[in-house]
Parts: structure tokens; C-alpha cells; sequence
């Protein structure tokens, strides 16, 4: 795990599953985001990676805890395109919006991928109300620690509003 407190690098989706808008994490702000990066073959993603995410999705309220999947291909290209993504997210029910990161340059890393210095997939990325991205986590994380880092998350004030209250 990498602990970090600078503001989250933007997210460079081409296209966005189970949601209606483009998601933006100017947008969430407020919410505690949690950005599960994975790819549909990468085994780690499909038995713990995903899973894990729609626990957290499950878990939840809205209004305080935001996950994002991001489908962050930097292999096996033809086999891992949008429209197998989309049967993909139907058959392993994935409700969670999830974008497709960006194509890097020159056949390089995905974009958001890139963005975020990722090693691999699965990586998780917690963000906290301010925008800011608190930790990273490569590969499998125990839920009882995540649960805990996101429940601290959640108890930090966003904001000091002027009347006084820490809540946004």
C-alpha cells in the first residue's frame, strides 16, 4: 500500500457502463471514491479484485462511499474490447459505473493508469472528500483493513462549513 495525500490525477475514460453521464471526480467530491482498476482476463481481478469492489458498492451509502471500476487495458487488446467488457459486466453483474481508460500513446499504458503510476491490475485507489488520493493498493487487500481505511475516510470532515459544521 502507498499512502498519499496529493489530489487525485483526473480520470480519462472513452466511454462509461452503468451510468448516464461521464463520471468525474470533480463531480464526487464530498464522497469518498474508491477506483478499482482491473481487467476483464486478469484472473486477480476476477476472483478478489471485483468481488471486493461490489462488497464495497454493496456496503455503502452513496451518499458517502462512491466506487468506480476502470477498465484499464494494457494487454491482450482484441480479446478486451468494449463490447465484450459490456457482456462482461452483464454476466459477473457488476452495477457499479465503469469506465474504459483511455488508450495511451504509442500503444503504451492506458491513460488513467499512467496518470496514477499503477503496477498492474487489480490496483484499488482511495480517494477522500477533499479529491485528494490517500492510498493504493496492488493486488489483494484484506477486507477488515480496507473496510477500516475507508470508514476513517469517511469519518474526516470534507470541509469546515461557516456555520461551524465539519460536515460537507
Amino acid at each position: 500500500m502507498t499512502r498519499q495525500t496529493r489530489p487525485a490525477p483526473a480520470i480519462e475514460a472513452v466511454r462509461w457502463f452503468n451510468a448516464d453521464t461521464a463520471q468525474t471526480l470533480d463531480a464526487l467530491r464530498g464522497r469518498v471514491v474508491i477506483i478499482e482498476a482491473f481487467q476483464m482476463l486478469c484472473p486477480g481481478c476476477v476472483s478478489h479484485g471485483l468481488p471486493q469492489a461490489t462488497r464495497i458498492h454493496e456496503t455503502f451509502s452513496r451518499d458517502d462511499v462512491i466506487v468506480l471500476g476502470m477498465h484499464s487495458v494494457f494487454e491482450h487488446h482484441e480479446a478486451q474490447s468494449p463490447t465484450s467488457l459490456e457482456a462482461f459486466l452483464h454476466e459477473y453483474r457488476i452495477a457499479f459505473p465503469v469506465g474504459v481508460d483511455a488508450p495511451g500513446e504509442a500503444g503504451g499504458l492506458p491513460v488513467t493508469m499512467a496518470r496514477y503510476g499503477m503496477q498492474g491490475t487489480p490496483t484499488l485507489v482511495l480517494i477522500d472528500r477533499k479529491g485528494h488520493r490517500r492510498a493504493q493498493h496492488f493486488g489483494h487487500v484484506p477486507d477488515l483493513r480496507l473496510g477500516a481505511e475507508i470508514m476513517a475516510l469517511i469519518a474526516e470532515p470534507a470541509r469546515v462549513h461557516p456555520s461551524g459544521n465539519p460536515r460537507v
